[in-house]
């Protein structure tokens, strides 16, 4: 079986781009499931109710998301049960980690952790899906790992080889080119990419950006406009044993004539 997860969708054009090309792909693809990262997808950054039905009226099965994913304070969001905070945030915050999506001849596990390394002190991930995986009695188990640093979760991939069928990171924008099969079952790429406008940088509009590093004073940010790339990956698994076979990488980039 096959399953897209798909890079963090920035504000209101990367939901546009998602929807436009979402179809598509799980036809191109085989795919029985879709993971998309929502924590920029509103207006700004963050989600919000608005931005997370867009994702899932496009065809989102299950909506991951970071250390935004707080920022816009609407804590309802995370009341649906496809809709993931990361897991090791502190006990009572609102939501979930961990979804399992049911779909009749299997059930598969979506989990949502954040890295550490030059991110937010959370609880560690690492003893976080420790703990998860002994509550979850299916072997498909996808991982969106939500960090900052290569090495944090190329380490991450190799602590769950095995354990798991995939281990991808998202958070960078910046899609890599390592996507391999860890100890020949789980499928691992340090970082999915981004969903949104092309001409910026992480989405935002290039001058804001320059402006931001190289004076070092507050800048607003505007999200960029004109054509969109989609960035994922498509991810092949045995249904029985949940091992990955293959990972191919996903990056669509529309014409400036579109």
């Amino acid at each position: 079986m096959n399953v897209l997860m798909i890079g963090d969708v920035v504000g209101e054009a990367g939901c546009a781009c998602f929807r436009r090309y979402c179809p598509q792909l799980k036809q191109q693809y085989q795919a029985e499931l879709v993971i998309v990262n929502g924590e920029n997808s509103a207006k700004g950054n963050g989600i919000t109710p608005q931005s997370a039905n867009a994702l899932l009226e496009a065809g989102a099965d299950v909506i991951t998301t970071g250390n935004h994913c707080f920022r816009r304070r609407c804590d309802q969001v995370f009341d649906h049960p496809r809709i993931l905070r990361p897991a090791n945030y502190p006990e009572g915050a609102p939501g979930s980690g961990l979804t399992i999506v049911d779909l009749g001849r299997v059930q598969i596990a979506v989990l949502n952790l954040m890295g550490t390394a030059f991110m937010e002190p959370l609880d560690n991930p690492f003893s976080i899906a420790d703990a998860l995986l002994k509550t979850i009695d299916t072997p498909l188990i996808f991982v969106d790992f939500h960090a900052e640093a290569t090495a944090e979760k190329r380490a991450l991939g190799y602590y769950l080889a095995g354990r798991v069928s995939a281990v991808v990171g998202t958070h960078t924008h910046v899609q890599t080119a390592d996507e391999e099969c860890l100890k020949g079952a789980t499928a691992y790429l340090s970082d999915l990419g981004m969903t949104g406008p092309a001409d910026s940088v992480l989405g935002i509009v290039p001058a804001q950006a320059v402006d931001k590093q190289r004076f070092h004073r507050p800048v607003t940010f505007t999200e960029a406009d004109g054509p969109c790339i989609l960035n994922g990956a498509c991810i092949s698994v045995d249904r029985t044993t949940g091992k990955a076979t293959a990972i191919s990488r996903i990056f669509l980039r529309e014409s400036h004539d579109r």
